[in-house]
């Protein structure tokens, strides 16, 4: 049974920073697109970024490139959000997301990844 938790959020004032994670079992993350999404109150679940295998590397939404880090540790099976400069338009349930994927693609949809987590609340206040 794959899981994928999440962990990091909380509150934070505007221009700060946070750093999410996202620890995976039951799959192999190395064999997998890994991706951070967000979704906003009343509204849809937005891709922000990933980690495509092999030679993709990272790559982001144009709305936090500059501003987010994603990184992975295949070994701790683990994938990480470095969020900084942080705005109040920032807030949402972010979640975590994987796409077996063994050719270094790249995936922006919701529809396209797998499995899910639960997801983490981040709070920016201004």
């Amino acid at each position: 049974q794959v899981t994928l938790v999440e962990s990091g959020g909380g509150m934070v004032q505007a221009g700060g920073s946070l750093r999410l994670s996202c620890t995976a079992s039951g799959l192999t993350v190395g064999n997998y697109v890994m991706a951070w999404f967000r979704q906003a109150p009343g509204k849809e679940r937005d891709f922000l970024s990933g980690h495509s295998w092999g030679g993709g590397g990272a790559y982001y939404a144009d709305f936090v490139r500059g501003r987010f880090t994603i990184s992975r540790d295949n070994a701790k099976s683990a994938v990480y959000l470095q969020m900084n400069s942080l705005r109040p338009d920032d807030t949402g349930v972010y979640y975590c997301a994987a796409k077996h994927d063994r050719f270094g693609q790249f995936y922006y949809t919701r529809a396209e990844f797998d499995f899910w987590g639960q997801g983490t609340q981040v709070t920016v206040s201004s």
